[in-house]
């Protein structure tokens, strides 16, 4: 059973960065995608990232293209999300997910971790 647990939340103003790590323990070899979904009060769970253990090939959200980018490490068994520009409006609750194949779904993704808060103040 792979699990997953992210880390990196925080609170930062407007136009500042921060980075979250997702580290996967378990069985990992067969996981196919990892991907970043956010939740905002009130708001559905939406994609933000994804990408792919084996060949590295990303897939972004048009809210977070060009200031967000993911990045695996294989031998560490992590992906992380550096997060730049941050805007008031990316403010939610970040969860780390693992599925078996590519997409935007959250439905593709059946391994979530806890979440991690990121707050941006205007």
């Amino acid at each position: 059973q792979v699990q997953l647990v992210e880390s990196g939340g925080g609170k930062v103003q407007a136009g500042g960065s921060l980075r979250l790590s997702c580290s996967a323990s378990g069985r990992t070899f067969n996981r196919y995608t990892m991907g970043w979904f956010r939740q905002a009060p009130g708001k559905e769970r939406e994609f933000v990232a994804r990408i792919t253990w084996s060949t590295g090939i990303t897939y972004y959200a048009d809210s977070v293209k060009g200031r967000f980018t993911i990045s695996r490490d294989n031998a560490k068994n992590t992906v992380s999300l550096q997060m730049n520009s941050l805007k008031p409006e990316d403010t939610a609750v970040y969860y780390c997910a693992a599925g078996d194949r590519p997409g935007t779904s959250e439905i593709l993704y059946d391994v979530w971790g806890q979440g991690t808060q990121v707050t941006v103040s205007s």
